[in-house]
């Protein structure tokens, strides 16, 4: 039974490490992400789902220009620079047990973290994601 619930959890982490990335690669490349109330210059994060077709416009939970690390709650993201953005997230399950990974959030593209988590740091990156 142990060995059934960590193949469990293993691939659910698999799931959450990867699919993020390429969610949020695939719906940035479709277009379907705009900035919203996120200004220029800057990296924004919302809590929840939130996407009118003009972009997010509740309030976001983060709002930055320079390198940040602390602890908001993260869903939708918007990267509203002209460099892209490492963004840390981590991921409490109901067991308490917990789960982290790093994104990269291309130079004015958004997309989501597929589940709602906390992001802890933003780091600019001059690499290609």
């Amino acid at each position: 039974m142990l060995l059934k619930s960590l193949a469990l959890a293993l691939s659910v982490a698999g799931v959450l490490a990867t699919v993020p990335a390429s969610a949020a690669t695939a719906q940035a490349s479709a277009g379907q992400w705009l900035p919203g109330n996120c200004p220029r210059g800057t990296f924004c994060t919302w809590p929840n789902w939130d996407h009118p077709a003009e972009g997010p416009i509740a309030t976001p939970s983060l709002v930055t220009s320079s390198e940040w690390s602390g602890n908001v709650p993260a869903f939708n993201f918007y990267n509203h620079t002209s460099r892209n953005a490492e963004i840390s997230w981590s991921y409490t399950y109901l067991n308490g047990s917990q789960m982290s990974g790093v994104l990269c959030a291309r130079a004015g593209e958004g997309g989501d973290l597929y589940v709602p988590m906390f992001a802890t740091k933003v780091s600019w990156q001059t690499r290609t994601c």
